[in-house]
């Protein structure tokens, strides 16, 4: 059950909402745009139950859905005759036959209740026809019709759809209030929520991700022990390694995750940074993999400022090689060879 209290951050958005609540002046459409995990579907769904509750409360002075009424339990089990989310068959694409049943010829069936709300979740999926479709029913909506358009990529929209919108962009959420939400709400130890929330750069749901992910906790450890022997391993024992290391659980003859592969460089890249601040600070006291001291510091014995930056050009290489579909071994299979060079 979510309240507008559960949304970190994210403050001028839920200003906008609880104004709308306040004064009933609820817009036909709104865009939320943000990256996977950063809350679009928790914030549609909270201003969409809310806005069908049937005994909203003052919480000093945010408006919050009881979360007990027969309105705000349909809500919870995702049955609400007037909450719509709009499903589609392919993965790459929303078609305009989707748009025009799901939204368009449903949207003048009048609600059980004063509004209808339409959820379109990974809305830059729709093709152009379907966009265009869906403009009709924006320029005229029904006065009780609300469309949420939950979206990663802005640009995929046409202009007369954003003009038509209220869109609201999630920025990155403040560190501080991951790792608080991390410990307090989701009883995270402190120093899995602080490599949690290191990763997730303001994300909350990949600090979620990550801080209960034990394959993420493998992979860490993986990656920093690889590096670790990489002076004492040979090329057929590194692949070997990455390989075992980089596929899914289910066995290494299958082709290496793509979500691991970019972890991996996410692990690798975070802990050279360990080791140019140790180098440049000579402490302990901004490091995200702590746990690691008495190696990095000999790591920063023997490297130069050079060498160090030499491993970071070579992680960044490695990743836009993997954005152009080379061969993810042989990539990293290299970029170990570039590391061990300069350690």
């Amino acid at each position: 059950m979510a309240h507008f209290l559960d949304i970190i951050d994210q403050d001028q958005i839920k200003e906008h909402m609880q104004n709308a609540l306040k004064t009933g002046k609820i817009s036909h459409a709104y865009i939320i745009s943000g990256d996977a995990g950063s809350g679009k579907k928790m914030i549609a769904g909270v201003f969409a139950q809310t806005i069908l509750c049937e005994d909203k409360k003052d919480v000093d002075g945010v408006i919050e859905n009881c979360g007990e009424c027969h309105s705000c339990k349909q809500a919870q089990s995702q049955s609400h005759p007037d909450i719509r989310i709009v499903r589609h068959e392919k993965a790459t694409s929303i078609g305009v036959d989707e748009i025009r049943q799901q939204v368009c010829d449903d949207v003048y069936i009048k609600p059980y209740s004063d509004h209808k709300i339409y959820i379109i979740p990974d809305g830059e999926l729709m093709t152009q026809q379907a966009q265009n479709a869906l403009l009709k029913t924006l320029e005229e909506p029904p006065a009780y019709a609300t469309i949420l358009i939950l979206t990663s990529n802005i640009d995929a929209f046409l202009p007369t759809i954003l003009s038509r919108c209220i869109v609201f962009n999630l920025k990155p959420v403040r560190d501080d209030l991951i790792q608080k939400y991390l410990m307090e709400k989701r009883q995270v130890v402190d120093y899995k929520a602080q490599l949690a929330v290191s990763f997730a750069q303001g994300n909350v749901g990949k600090a979620i991700l990550l801080s209960e992910n034990e394959d993420f906790e493998r992979l860490k450890n993986g990656a920093i022990d690889l590096v670790s022997r990489l002076g004492r391993t040979q090329i057929s024992e590194l692949i070997e390694r990455l390989q075992t290391l980089l596929s899914p659980k289910e066995g290494s003859e299958k082709k290496m995750d793509v979500i691991l592969t970019n972890d991996f460089l996410d692990v690798l890249l975070f802990f050279v940074r360990d080791i140019l601040v140790y180098k440049a600070e000579n402490s302990a006291d901004h490091l995200i993999f702590a746990d690691k001291l008495s190696y990095i510091s000999s790591v920063t014995e023997k490297c130069s400022y050079k060498e160090i930056d030499n491993i970071l050009m070579a992680i960044e290489r490695a990743r836009a090689r993997i954005r152009a579909n080379v061969n993810s071994l042989m990539t990293l299979e290299m970029l170990m060879l570039d590391i061990k060079e300069n350690l």
